[in-house]
């Protein structure tokens, strides 16, 4: 071959590798993870099994924390910006019409984005997405994002159900559905 042969294979070779790379990054397996959920950088502190993270937030129906609970708590950190948080507000109204007797439900922003996706959060922008998307459960807006620091699982929503002794008894990102949420609040009841 001549060099002029070479230096095309090298091109084609070097060119190939990099779509494959490109592919597996955008495709690959710690993408499919997540396929169901917008991704954060933050991995919280909460594991299945362990103490909760103790936290304290003034919600939209007054103050909660999580030491003074006495019934299980299904926690929801979000991002009013993320479309899946957004879909999701309807499944978490239909289990707190179900369960909110039985169950503290609790919302809690966990992004330093507005909703608009390029202006910072506030609690402005906390109390809009509530009226937008007709959350009927307790949202909390966390300008420290304390409670995302503790509980955030690489994606929003993130989901923590906690049982009457305190400890995790579920932890999950994504848009997940009515039956898999209420099956896990079922299991601390």
């Amino acid at each position: 071959m001549n060099r002029r042969a070479v230096g095309l294979v090298t091109i084609v070779a070097v060119a190939v590798i990099v779509v494959a790379a490109a592919a597996m990054y955008f495709w690959g397996p710690r993408n499919r993870a997540l396929q169901n959920a917008s991704q954060s950088p933050v991995i919280g502190k909460a594991q299945v099994g362990r103490p909760a993270p103790n936290f304290e937030v003034a919600t939209t129906a007054g103050l909660f924390t999580l030491s003074a609970a006495r019934k299980p708590v299904f926690l929801e950190v979000f991002a009013t910006w993320c479309p899946h948080c957004q879909r999701e507000t309807a499944v978490i109204n239909r289990l707190y019409r179900r369960y909110g007797s039985a169950v503290n439900f609790v919302g809690v922003s966990g992004s330093d984005t507005g909703m608009d996706g390029s202006s910072p959060a506030s609690e402005n922008d906390v109390l809009n997405w509530v009226r937008r998307f007709n959350a009927a459960y307790p949202v909390a807006y966390d300008p420290l994002m304390a409670v995302a620091n503790l509980y955030l699982q690489g994606g929003f929503p993130t989901y923590a159900i906690i049982g009457r002794d305190k400890r995790v008894a579920y932890l999950n990102s994504g848009e997940l559905s009515y039956g898999d949420l209420a099956a896990a609040l079922r299991r601390v009841l």
